[in-house]
């Protein structure tokens, strides 16, 4: 069975259960997930852009030590030559995150570190550091109702419009007792790992929302959440800066098409930055303020 994500169709042998079944889309895939070997070496011709990866104008080779090598091709073909003995879920993780975001850079997208949430015909989106409170932000907003429709890979296309990912959010064990969400029941991203895939219903409408409102988590050491606008040109390096996994794309040759996606998209959406304090459970006043914001600009 054909899954989707992101308005694509995955043909895959590693089961996908995190994606939706590819219902009244056509039956060819746009996605070829398979097992197969992978030179140990590297890749012949690509360059070096991380301990554990290479890239080349059409290729990324990633390792990830005691799980598996990949090879994401071309954009529409990802490899998979697992460890001996590893588990499914370890190799779902890899897949669906780096390789992902790999496959998407191939297709000409722009994609975010961060998690984007449906407000009425339009979207947010939440960048920042990894335990800035991302996850925790949009499972806050799900919680009230508002479609979260990307969780971590969140790809933006040349019309400024956020592709609708996997629906789920993943979740570590606090920030899920914190907002009172039963953990028994859901399957574990990593056996060895307190983080879950919370399971989100699939977004309503169209797969591509019009991105218009974009937030950069800020802990800080202060008492209230704050939001305050970023102007004009300085919005250019925060969206570099939270850009998914940013040093494949020097390897990829495709910096200069990225720096272009950037100065569109700094030049359509608000962006703000959202102070919070670094102690206590503030995700309500957090959600509090950016609706307050979004209400205030439309």
């Amino acid at each position: 069975m054909l899954r989707a994500a992101y308005g694509l169709r995955f043909d895959s042998a590693l089961p996908l259960p995190e994606l939706l079944p590819a219902d009244g889309l056509a039956a060819e895939a746009d996605v070829q997930v398979r097992f197969g070997d992978i030179d140990e070496a590297g890749l012949a011709g690509g360059t070096q852009v991380g301990p554990f990866a290479w890239a080349s104008p059409d290729a990324l080779w990633l390792q990830v030590p005691r799980i598996a090598r990949y090879l994401v091709r071309r954009g529409c073909e990802i490899v998979i030559d697992p460890a001996p003995g590893i588990d499914d879920d370890s190799l779902r993780l890899f897949l669906l995150g780096s390789c992902v975001g790999a496959l998407l850079f191939q297709r000409g997208l722009l994609v975010l570190h961060g998690n984007a949430v449906q407000i009425g015909e339009h979207c947010l989106v939440c960048v920042g550091p990894s335990g800035a409170g991302k996850s925790t932000l949009a499972a806050a907003f799900l919680r009230r109702g508002y479609p979260v429709i990307a969780d971590d890979v969140t790809p933006v296309d040349q019309h400024g419009r956020v592709l609708a990912g996997i629906p789920r959010i993943k979740l570590w064990q606090d920030s899920a007792s914190a907002l009172s969400i039963d953990t028994e029941p859901l399957r574990r991203i990593r056996p060895v790992l307190e983080k879950f895939d919370v399971p989100v219903p699939a977004p309503p409408g169209d797969t591509a929302v019009p991105l218009r409102w974009l937030y950069l988590l800020q802990p800080e050491n202060r008492d209230d959440v704050a939001i305050e606008a970023v102007p004009g040109l300085q919005r250019f390096m925060p969206l570099r800066d939270n850009t998914y996994r940013q040093n494949f794309l020097s390897g990829m040759g495709l910096g200069s098409e990225h720096l272009a996606l950037i100065g569109r998209l700094a030049s359509q959406v608000r962006l703000s930055r959202l102070r919070r304090p670094t102690a206590g459970f503030t995700v309500e006043a957090m959600v509090d303020a950016i609706l307050d914001d979004v209400a205030a600009h439309p």
